[in-house]
């Protein structure tokens, strides 16, 4: 039914953004990519447009969201280990995120998260669903 999927989300330096997911792994679709805008790949169908405030506020008649002060969305995104869970979140503080929580272990699902320089909020999630039923 649905064929891609694209989130978007408002950033007050484009190029600061793209230094930062770059320093975690990232990368970006060059012809998705602006002075307003970047398209970073997630997988092969899904994406993260991340848009210039000014231009951003052409998709919309509401106010951008203060996101460090409000939760707009949570983002969450799974991995293929506990190391890759791991590996990704110290990147993102070493390249100026921050870590508001305590890394959550329900055994068959472990997350961590960080807040971009934006103050969007991601989480990087590992499932090993064998062990669900046990949990």
């Amino acid at each position: 039914m649905v064929k891609k999927t694209f989130i978007n989300l408002s950033v007050k330096d484009l190029n600061k953004t793209i230094d930062f997911f770059k320093k975690l792994g990232f990368e970006f679709n060059p012809e998705f990519t602006n002075e307003d805008a970047t398209c970073m790949i997630l997988n092969d169908n899904t994406f993260v447009m991340f848009l210039v405030e000014k231009f951003f506020n052409t998709f919309t008649v509401k106010e951008i969201s203060d996101t460090k002060i409000n939760c707009e969305v949570i983002n969450c995104i799974e991995v293929e280990s506990r190391e890759k869970v791991n590996d990704i979140v110290t990147k993102a503080v070493s390249a100026g995120a921050n870590e508001p929580n305590e890394p959550k272990d329900h055994g068959w699902m472990y997350l961590r998260g960080f807040q971009d320089l934006d103050g969007h909020i991601w989480e990087v999630s590992y499932m090993d669903m064998s062990k669900m039923a046990n949990s």
